[in-house]
Parts: structure tokens; C-alpha cells; sequence
């Protein structure tokens, strides 16, 4: 049993005070700042270290949201180079067709990343959608949040957490829970199928309000930078052939990417790399197509290269820069980054404190089903929805025979509150690529899209402890 000190419990409240703070939607760079140099302090026991340690915890949040970064700037830059040529226009086109209000492109946008969560993962597919759909969804009048909100409910929600393709996820809780992968699958599906329509049943109510009256010329909608961008004019009629030629070809080289993936089983970091090696690309060719009313000039199209690649890097780095210093406290609780900035030594702080909730619990079903949800939504706060499928794996698998339910069954609902949490839907340091595609803010996704997910996991708590 984890006996928790002072240290936890001051970490504790910090993260309630942190927690109150984004609720009441107020700037959380200050409650962050000091609550790494408290922890910091408490921990090492000199000023001097507690200084180098929240350095430290900048560094390390940054290097693990880099890859994030990235892509989403490479993409960002390929929009910019798509938008100078007038190719995004083109590709919006034949989408209309498809996606004809607000409502079908939240639902389209929802089901595509659904399909590409399963089969890819969601970080690349944000990418693939962002760059095809997107532009059409905002342009039928679905407002940037509400796309936001159907690519992070569907991808990162209602995907990961049952990754029944990739299986990874229940794979390593499957592991933990001493049962195997297809058993934890077989016994997640309706405890899933509660998640799932509940979370999307209660974030539809508000869409329909919104949009269901709304006439498709009277459009209400937020523009991201992904559907039209500023600082560089768009130039359709210079160069509509080529236009038209890229506007074919970008879809078509992405959907080969999609089927390299699958083929060759490429997911995770590697896919994401493939989507922004393919990004690059794009935006170079782009750039280096000669203008119809001005004469070929190869140094500046190459200086076109470094203005697209800046602005699409500027950009993640305005849209991430306020979640580093959110996600430096928090990681301050996972096991893994706690031991790259605190030390060696560090446990993690979050998952010393789901171990020692989960002894302090009285047996019953619904105190234990309560406990396994919440262990796995507080260790999945530093933003790693995974890192807590092994907790609620082994939590699963000790609790189970006193209440008589099968372990595997119990752990889905730790691994649905980990990975919605984590994975992530609500908190801003989880739900990074969505906002950053889209232009909004991370906080203003994870408002949205709050009352839903808490509705679901209501829901699964309630079922399961009629079911179970």
C-alpha cells in the first residue's frame, strides 16, 4: 500500500485550485508556475533545485508535445501554400456536394475520424481531416468548436478508447487485468456502446438547437486558419490549372498514405511522421509552381518555402505554448516524466494517489466500479491516457472476485475514463492537435465538450453497476 505524505496532499489541492481555475475560465500560468515550484521545493528541499526543476519540467513537457508540434505546423504550412494557389477553394468544391449543413459535417467529420482512430490513430487522422474536410465542414457553416468537438469526441473519445483494431489500448490493460485482449474487447463493447451514444447524445442536443432552424444561406460559423488565411493572397484565377491539378492530387496522395498505413501496420509517431513527411512535400511542389501574370523567379519561390514553413511553425507554437506550462505540473504525476524531472526516484505523484484512493475503499460494487473510474480519469491527468491502463488493469483484477464480476468488464470502465481524460477530450493539455487544426483554443474545446464526456461516464457508472 502507497502511504501518501505531505507532498501528495499539497498536490492534491494544487490540482484542485488548477482545476477551479480552468472552470472559472481564468489564465492558469500563474496557479501552474507556482504549483511547480511548491512541489519542486517540497521535493528537493532547496530553492536553487526547485528553480532548475520547473526549467526542467518546461523542457519536458516541450519535448513530449514536439512531434504534436510539428505536424501540425507542417500541415498548417501546406494549408498556407494550398491557400496561396487557390487549391483549398478547389478541394471544397465537390464536398458541398456531400456535407450540405452543419449538422451532416459535424456527423461526417465525427464517423471519418472515427473510422481513421481505429484503423491509423487519431493524431494523424486529425492531420488527413483537417487538410480534406475541414475546409468543406467550416464552409458549410459548421462553426470551428463544433468541428473541433466531433473530431475529438469521435477520434480521441470514442476510437481510442476502444481501439479494436490496433488493440492497444485494450491490450495493456487486458495484461494487467490478467485476462486476454479479445475477452477485455468481448466485455468492453457494452459498457463502449453506453460511452459512446451517451457522450454524443447529450453534445448533439445543443448542435441541433444551434443549427437545426438555421437556413444554409443564413450561416453561422467560425473560420479557422485552416479555411482561409491572411497574410498572403489567394491566387485562383492566376493559376487555376495547377489549382485544379493539386486540389486532385492532395487528396489522392493522402489516401495512399492512409493505405500504407494500414498495409504496412504504420500508427502511432511513425503515421503522424508520414503525414508531415507527405505535408513537406506538398508544400514545396506548391511553392515552386511557376504564377501565370508573373515571370518564373526560382529565388523567390524558394523564399515562399521558408514564409509557408514559418508561418505553419509560428502558428503551433502560439496555439501550444499556453498547454506546456499547464502540462508541466501535470506531469509532475505520471510515473515516467516525474522521473525525467524530478529524478530517478519519483513515483508520480497522481498514480501514488490512485493506489492509496483504491485501498481506502469500502467493498461493495458501485464503491469499487466508482473507484476504478476515478483512478483511471486521475492518473490519465498528466494527458497519457495509457499510463493508467495498467492501474485500472490491476485494480480490476484484485477487486473483481469480491464483488463477482468479470475483471475484464470492470476494467473498461477504468480504461473509458482513462482514455477520455487522457487520450484526451476534456483537459487542454490532452486535446492539443484538434484545437491546433482548427484555430481555436484548447480550453474552449475541452468546455465543450465537459457536460458531454461527464455524462457519459454517469452513464457507464450506473450501467455497470446494474449489469456487472
Amino acid at each position: 500500500m502507497v502511504m501518501l505524505s505531505l507532498i501528495h496532499y499539497v498536490y492534491i489541492i494544487i490540482t484542485v485550485i488548477i482545476l477551479a481555475t480552468l472552470a472559472l475560465r481564468k489564465n492558469l500560468y500563474l496557479p501552474c508556475i507556482l504549483g511547480i515550484l511548491i512541489i519542486a521545493f517540497m521535493y528537493s528541499g532547496n530553492a536553487v533545485k526547485a528553480i532548475q526543476i520547473m526549467y526542467n519540467s518546461f523542457i519536458t513537457a516541450t519535448t513530449e508535445f514536439l512531434g504534436i508540434i510539428m505536424v501540425i505546423a507542417l500541415v498548417m504550412a501546406m494549408s498556407k501554400a494550398l491557400s496561396d494557389i487557390g487549391a483549398d477553394k478547389a478541394m471544397i468544391r465537390p464536398l458541398k456536394k456531400v456535407i450540405r449543413g452543419p449538422i451532416s459535417a459535424f456527423f461526417i467529420l465525427g464517423f471519418v475520424m472515427l473510422f481513421i482512430g481505429w484503423f491509423i490513430w487519431p493524431a494523424p487522422g486529425v492531420a488527413l481531416i483537417g487538410t480534406l474536410l475541414l475546409p468543406a465542414a467550416l464552409e458549410a457553416g459548421l462553426s470551428a468548436v463544433w468541428a473541433a468537438s466531433a473530431m475529438n469526441l469521435f477520434g480521441h473519445g470514442i476510437a481510442l478508447s476502444s481501439d479494436f483494431f490496433i488493440q492497444g489500448a485494450p491490450a495493456i490493460t487486458a495484461k494487467a487485468a490478467g485476462v486476454s485482449t479479445y475477452t477485455m474487447m468481448k466485455e468492453s463493447i457494452p459498457l463502449w456502446l453506453v460511452m459512446s451514444f451517451v457522450t454524443i447524445g447529450v453534445a448533439s442536443v445543443p448542435l441541433f438547437k444551434q443549427y437545426a432552424k438555421k437556413n444554409s444561406k443564413n450561416k453561422e460559423y467560425v473560420k479557422s486558419e485552416v479555411a482561409v488565411t491572411k497574410d498572403i493572397p489567394v491566387g485562383e484565377d492566376e493559376c487555376s490549372v495547377a489549382s485544379k491539378i493539386i486540389a486532385v492530387l492532395v487528396p489522392l496522395v493522402f489516401i495512399i498514405d492512409i493505405i500504407i498505413m494500414i498495409k504496412y501496420k504504420i500508427v502511432g509517431s511513425d503515421a503522424s511522421a508520414l503525414v508531415g513527411g507527405t505535408a513537406t512535400i506538398i508544400m514545396c511542389i506548391i511553392a515552386l509552381i511557376p504564377r501565370k501574370s508573373k515571370p518564373y523567379n526560382l529565388t523567390k519561390s524558394m523564399q515562399k518555402i521558408g514564409d509557408f514553413f514559418g508561418h505553419g511553425l509560428m502558428f503551433g507554437i502560439e496555439v501550444f505554448a499556453p498547454v506546456i506550462v499547464i502540462a508541466a505540473f501535470f506531469f509532475l504525476g505520471g510515473e515516467g516524466t516525474a522521473k525525467a524531472i524530478l529524478g530517478p526516484n519519483a513515483t508520480g505523484f497522481l498514480n501514488d494517489i490512485g493506489i492509496a484512493l483504491s485501498h481506502a475503499v469500502p467493498m461493495g460494487k458501485f464503491p469499487i466500479i466508482v473507484i476504478v473510474a476515478a483512478a483511471g480519469a486521475l492518473c490519465a491527468l498528466d494527458g497519457s491516457g495509457f499510463s493508467a491502463l495498467p492501474l485500472v488493469g490491476s485494480l480490476a483484477q484484485a477487486f473483481a472476485p469480491s464483488i463477482d464480476v468479470n475483471p475484464a468488464a470492470l476494467a473498461t470502465i477504468g480504461q473509458m475514463t482513462a482514455i477520455f481524460v487522457g487520450g484526451g477530450t476534456i483537459i487542454p493539455w490532452g486535446v492539443l492537435p484538434i484545437p491546433g487544426v482548427c484555430g481555436i483554443a484548447p480550453e474552449e474545446l475541452c468546455k465543450h465538450d465537459l457536460i458531454p464526456v461527464l455524462s457519459g461516464f454517469v452513464a457507464i457508472i450506473i450501467v455497470g453497476t446494474i449489469i456487472l
